[in-house]
């Protein structure tokens, strides 16, 4: 059950929230969650980025550039908004863009930020930081952006009718600490494995290009991906996710099994992602992180959370 939200108070209306949204689907789920736990969604759709359907799943809409960050606080504050969520995609590859400035327009704040924080360290979490500052500094504090998601957590255990074949459960158990060593280290929210071989990691193409690579790498059949969280990964934005293009890369790519760490990764339309994995033929199962308290402890990868 769902505690007390930040900046609610027992017997008063659910606060206005905002979202300033990226692209793909998942701005639309956390809307429409927002929505059924009584909020005013007031939202900032990133110019070029957004879903085309997302402006009709709240109550009121704008644009503004990706790097215009004063833009999005002055125009949540105008809508009553102290908190807001910060979701969907935004490539990671547009910040090694040479003519970024002229394509996005900066303002000043994210011009500052670019210089004194990000020209050296342009990491997620370093860049987190310092538009969670931006914005708190404005008056608009980014919250838990999958607070409104519960349903679209991965689980423990496993999540579809298929299982893991012995071979990819050796691979999970092989794959899953090189994974959590590289999320230590800031990198690699993905890793796809094969026989007791790393085939890639993630870096800054993204999930989907380095399945593809995968591919490309390890024509055999079978091989395993692996998705997850660093410790204390800061779930205000840039929370991994996976959904039904996911799986769909992964069969067309030859991989027939995807771990995800429960409770640390998002994936997209659940119920659809799911049913579509049973219908290729990929298993798909939920890793309790190592750190997770014991006492919480859910089943091992692979088997079954009943």
């Amino acid at each position: 059950m769902e505690g007390p939200r930040q900046g609610d108070t027992a017997g008063a209306a659910p606060s206005p929230i905002g979202l300033i949204a990226g692209g793909g689907r998942l701005p639309i789920l956390v809307a429409d969650g927002m929505k059924r736990h009584g909020h005013t969604v007031h939202s900032v759709g990133l110019a070029g980025f957004f879903d085309p359907a997302l402006p009709t799943h709240c109550d009121t809409f704008h644009t503004a550039g990706f790097l215009q960050i004063g833009r999005w606080a002055r125009l949540l504050r105008r809508c009553g908004v102290s908190q807001a969520i910060l979701v969907g995609r935004v490539g990671k590859t547009r910040m090694y863009d040479p003519l970024i400035a002229f394509r996005q327009m900066p303002d000043w704040r994210a011009a500052m930020i670019w210089y004194r924080r990000l020209h050296k360290d342009r990491r997620s979490a370093p860049l987190l930081s310092a538009v969670a500052d931006a914005l708190d500094n404005l008056g608009v504090t980014l919250i838990d952006s999958t607070r409104h998601i519960p349903e679209h957590m991965a689980s423990p255990g496993l999540m579809t009718a298929r299982r893991p074949t012995d071979r990819q459960q050796r691979d999970i158990e092989f794959g899953w600490p090189l994974l959590c060593a590289a999320l230590s280290n800031d990198f690699g929210q993905a890793m796809t494995v094969c026989d007791g071989d790393v085939i890639a990691v993630e870096a800054i193409e993204g999930t989907d290009r380095m399945i593809q690579r995968t591919g490309d790498l390890c024509p055999k059949k079978g091989w395993t991906l692996l998705k997850g969280a660093k410790r204390g990964h800061d779930l205000r934005a840039d929370v991994p996710a996976i959904g039904v293009q996911t799986v769909e890369n992964v069969q067309r790519a030859g991989g027939r099994c995807i771990a995800v760490a429960a409770g640390d990764v998002i994936i997209i339309d659940k119920p659809d992602a799911l049913k579509r994995a049973d219908e290729l033929g990929i298993a798909v199962v939920g890793v309790v992180p190592p750190w997770t308290d014991q006492d919480d402890a859910s089943p091992p990868p692979g088997s079954d959370p009943t």
